[in-house]
């Protein structure tokens, strides 16, 4: 085993890529604070050909060079939209047939490892705010809310490694949706 070259990895280019088929899950982010985060998670939506992410509230959206340095360019290849009330933005998702969800600890909630996606389903995942999480007007709206198991003394992930861990336990049930 040897570690591959950049020019051995073959990737495709921006313009390609905004024809791929998408994986039918969007994210939607709202009043994240950090445009690190921001970043991480358009970069991490590009790596799994996510449909769409919205930014709600006072999400910080491109073009900013905060965001662009942990994007790393996925700002282009990444459908991104703009809303300033995320309650509409799910509404307007869930009348479109997507399911509803929240990252968060919630009763009831499922856990992460125990969600199984059906072939048909479209997801619009919600994360919330570094400190307050999901607001429970949006938790209102949803079908399911996931949890991630944690097992030490803290009881949240950073949003942005969340977004990483719960978008491959779901992308890696629909995968078979890009044909791939």
């Amino acid at each position: 085993m040897r570690k591959l070259k950049t020019i051995e990895i073959v990737r495709h280019e921006v313009e390609e890529c905004k024809d791929l088929p998408k994986i039918p899950l969007v994210l939607i982010l709202d009043d994240i604070r950090s445009m690190n985060n921001v970043g991480s998670v358009l970069r991490t939506a590009d790596a799994f050909r996510l449909e769409s992410v919205c930014l709600c509230g006072i999400t910080a959206h491109p073009p900013h060079p905060d965001i662009h340095k942990t994007a790393l360019g996925a700002e282009d290849s990444v459908a991104w939209t703009v809303s300033d009330d995320p309650v509409e933005e799910v509404k307007r998702l869930k009348s479109q047939g997507y399911l509803i969800c929240a990252l968060e600890l919630a009763t009831d909630s499922v856990m992460l490892q125990d969600v199984k996606i059906e072939a048909s389903d479209k997801i619009a995942l919600i994360l919330g705010n570094e400190v307050f999480g999901v607001k429970q007007e949006l938790i209102d709206l949803c079908d399911y809310c996931f949890e991630i198991p944690q097992f030490g003394v803290k009881h949240s992930l950073n949003v942005s490694v969340a977004t990483g861990i719960a978008v491959w336990q779901i992308a890696s049930q629909m995968l078979d949706k890009l044909g791939e």
